[in-house]
């Protein structure tokens, strides 16, 4: 008989929906036990927890409204704004804290300095003078500030609920006290102290008097909270963070929790009767059932999620490996977790990423041998122009010597003949240099400065380059460390990018930079920068490679580059490029410093000198 098969997401559904359910059932016993057992410290607790909650919030709010007084207070002292600015940021402030309805500067004994919001104003019909007036008659309390917040019903019209919120500034010049009132809507206050449907909430000001309670009219009459019959005990939780207490109101007994907030001295209070205490026990017992069957639900969809959740990776898995027998090893599965299941689906994506990387080692491998197929047939072809190219310059420098002899020193042509001596000798050393090159040898090396490299190289090119309308900024660092290298080497890279960048601007006027400077205590970097057209990611990808070239047939071939590339990594150095199209292109070359050099770096930086 074939057994029912049991997917393993109904299994995971019956345990949770069973484990909430015990749950649930022991929590709902042990409350009602609880309730049963002692109904009045529970109320004694949750007076506390909702008193010293309300007092947090109020803290919260009350700090919000004195750091947005703050903002006000100094755009008000801002004396770099002008009366326009001024007015135009305060409208916006009003805008932005629509709560606020008025800000007063005062300084003692002189009369306040107010702005306020007019459309606040005038819907409860009020003006200005009416809230100056109440300034009168109530003066900040200047004594009771001492640096900090003081908190006061200002409600003076029942249709405009209000609490003025006293911070003091620092004392002016002439050492006259200075304040800053805020009045504030009281909406949100009221609207905390009336959450509770159960509970009679209310809080007071630094004086003692109500601004928020569940009972709105004491509020507007500006009614003082009764003094409690043990205010001893009341006044001992200045210090701590909330106080319960069982007193007696009008003959009849209540319990309350109580706590101050922190700024502003103001207090929180929760009340309740007793004897309306066991009636709440029976509506909390009430709200826990539905509590419980809403956890019940709530229990159901998450368990639903959690094993469609456990379920999904082991799909993908199987999907993968399917995937896999095909050949396909572009797989990825998302682990998502980090259990077993994640540690499975890592190894997996660890197994094809071997497995990918098997193949594009063997890609790379592949790649390799064809460059090293092409830098060989670049060696034998080098090798057989340079023989063939070698016996002509003989020729030519020769005749160039014998012509030097014939012409007088101050003859207009041995500048021209001296000139072609010495790029003749050095074509001959560039031929000679490939032919070593050809046979794997390495050309003769010794200390050499990078800037006067650059001089040399910049002015065979610099007549090229100008007339081509390209101009050259210069813009090296004086006292580079010596490097060891090919000096003729080194320049015939440099004369190549130099000569590479005029053509690919096509005649169009534009610039060349080259800049040297020290990276750091071992190496130098050359930068040779153009405002050319730039290159695409596929042509830059392949720039270094022997016979590439973006030149139409005949005026390329595709061997300078490949050429400058095998110098420098010859002489231990680094060349990179850096283009993007339409922002032209930067070649990056990197030397070591010849050994013994210990230049400090900040000495040589200081000195940079910029020539243009």
């Amino acid at each position: 008989m074939k057994r029912l098969a049991i997917p393993i997401r109904v299994k995971l559904l019956l345990a949770v929906l069973a484990l909430v359910m015990l749950v649930v059932a022991l929590i709902t016993v042990s409350m009602a036990n609880l309730f049963h057992d002692d109904k009045t410290t529970y109320i004694r607790d949750l007076t506390s927890i909702m008193a010293v909650q309300m007092s947090r919030e109020t803290n919260v709010m009350v700090q919000s409204y004195t750091e947005n007084l703050s903002v006000f207070a100094d755009t008000l002292f801002d004396t770099e704004l002008g009366a326009n600015q001024k007015q135009n940021l305060i409208q916006n402030l009003f805008s932005s804290f629509s709560e606020f309805v008025a800000v007063s500067v005062i300084r003692e004994n002189t009369q306040p300095v107010m702005v306020y919001d007019a459309a606040s104003l005038q819907e409860v019909a009020l003006t200005s003078r009416d809230l100056l007036a109440h300034h009168a008659d109530n003066p900040p309390p200047f004594a009771k500030l001492a640096g900090g917040v003081y908190v006061s019903n200002a409600t003076f019209n029942p249709d405009l609920p209000m609490i003025s919120i006293t911070v003091a500034r620092e004392t002016a010049a002439d050492g006259v006290p200075v304040v800053i009132v805020g009045f504030v809507k009281l909406a949100r206050l009221m609207e905390l102290a009336g959450r509770s449907t159960s509970f009679e909430t209310w809080i007071t000001d630094s004086d003692g008097v109500l601004i928020a309670h569940s009972d709105e009219s004491l509020v507007l009459s500006r009614r003082k909270r009764e003094a409690l019959d043990d205010a001893v005990a009341l006044s001992s939780y200045e210090h701590a963070l909330s106080t319960t207490l069982d007193f007696e109101r009008g003959g009849e007994r209540y319990i309350g929790g109580f706590a101050r907030t922190r700024v502003g001295a103001m207090n929180a209070g929760v009340e309740i009767p007793r004897s309306a205490a066991y009636l709440t026990a029976r509506k909390l017992l009430s709200n826990l059932m539905v509590i419980a069957l809403i956890l019940f639900s709530g229990a159901t969809l998450v368990s639903l999620f959690m094993a469609r959740r456990l379920t999904r990776p082991l799909d993908r898995l199987t999907k993968a490996v399917r995937d896999i027998g095909k050949g396909n090893f572009e797989v990825n599965v998302e682990s998502g977790s980090r259990d077993e299941l994640g540690i499975l689906a890592d190894s997996f994506n660890q197994m094809t990423h071997e497995l990918k990387d098997r193949d594009t080692d063997l890609e790379q491998a592949n790649l390799a041998l064809v460059q090293s197929e092409k830098m060989a047939a670049f060696g034998q072809l080098g090798a057989g122009i340079a023989h063939e190219v070698k016996n002509p310059l003989a020729g030519i420098l020769g005749y160039a010597q014998l012509a030097l002899r014939k012409v007088a020193d101050d003859s207009p042509l041995r500048k021209h003949l001296d000139i072609i001596e010495k790029e003749t000798r050095r074509c001959t050393e560039i031929i000679t240099n490939l032919l070593k090159f050809a046979r794997q040898e390495k050309a003769e090396q010794k200390r050499v400065q990078v800037n006067d490299v650059v001089h040399d190289a910049l002015g065979i090119v610099d007549h090229q380059l100008s007339i081509n309308q390209v101009s050259i900024e210069k813009m090296l660092t004086s006292g580079l460390p010596d490097v060891y290298a090919n000096a003729n080497q080194l320049q015939q890279v440099l004369m190549n990018l130099a000569v590479n960048a005029q053509q690919a601007m096509h005649g169009t006027p534009g610039s060349f930079s080259i800049a040297t400077h020290l990276v750091d205590d071992e190496h130098i970097e050359i930068r040779i920068s153009d405002t050319g057209p730039g290159m695409p990611a596929d042509v830059r990808d392949k720039i270094f490679e022997p016979f590439f070239t973006t030149k139409p047939a005949g005026e390329g071939t595709g061997l300078g580059l490949s050429v400058s590339y095998g110098i420098i990594r010859d002489h231990g150095g680094d060349i990179v490029v850096e283009s993007e199209v339409g922002q032209g292109t930067s070649f990056i070359v990197t030397l070591p410093v010849a050994a013994a050099e210990t230049d400090d770096v900040a000495q040589i930086e200081a000195e940079a000198e910029v020539v243009v």
